[in-house]
């Protein structure tokens, strides 16, 4: 689903829609190379990738089980530790993080990322920026989404 959030104003032309800090996440986010996977409407969610492209992600997340993705199903060694990236929308609403939600807080995820997927070990005032943007993704969930559907008896 997606919510229209203060992001969406910023990219209609609205440059006072989103603080200095969530436009400096937004450029850091862009620059380590984040949106080489979190791209398109819903800021991901468009593709499989693997998760721990430069070192194993149950090193950092302390993932009690080690779960092989894809490979479970196609059994094809490329698809080992291969997952969808999930959409950012709204992500600052829906811990825990990753697949098996061993991960509490946004920030430290922002941060592991950084270090499995881009190589990179991001600074505390990169985490704070990236995680003051991904917060501009949260949008109000709309009134007739938040009622339970009627059924057929």
């Amino acid at each position: 689903m997606v919510t229209p959030s203060r992001f969406d104003k910023f990219l209609k032309g609205d440059t006072k829609a989103l603080t200095a800090e969530e436009k400096r996440g937004l450029r850091t986010f862009i620059q380590v190379g984040c949106v080489a996977c979190h791209n398109g409407a819903l800021v991901g969610g468009n593709m499989y990738q693997k998760f721990g492209i430069v070192e194993p992600y149950w090193k950092y997340t302390g993932s009690k089980e080690i779960d092989e993705g894809r490979y479970a199903v196609t059994k094809k060694e490329e698809d080992k530790y291969v997952f969808k990236v999930p959409p950012l929308r709204n992500v600052a609403m829906t811990p825990p993080y990753f697949h098996d939600g061993s991960v509490d807080s946004l920030e430290k995820a922002v941060w592991i990322m950084g270090k499995v997927q881009l190589g990179i070990d991001l600074s505390e005032q990169q985490v704070r920026d990236i995680v003051a943007f991904l917060k501009s993704l949260t949008g109000p969930i709309p009134e007739h989404a938040r009622k339970p559907p009627i059924l057929p008896p």
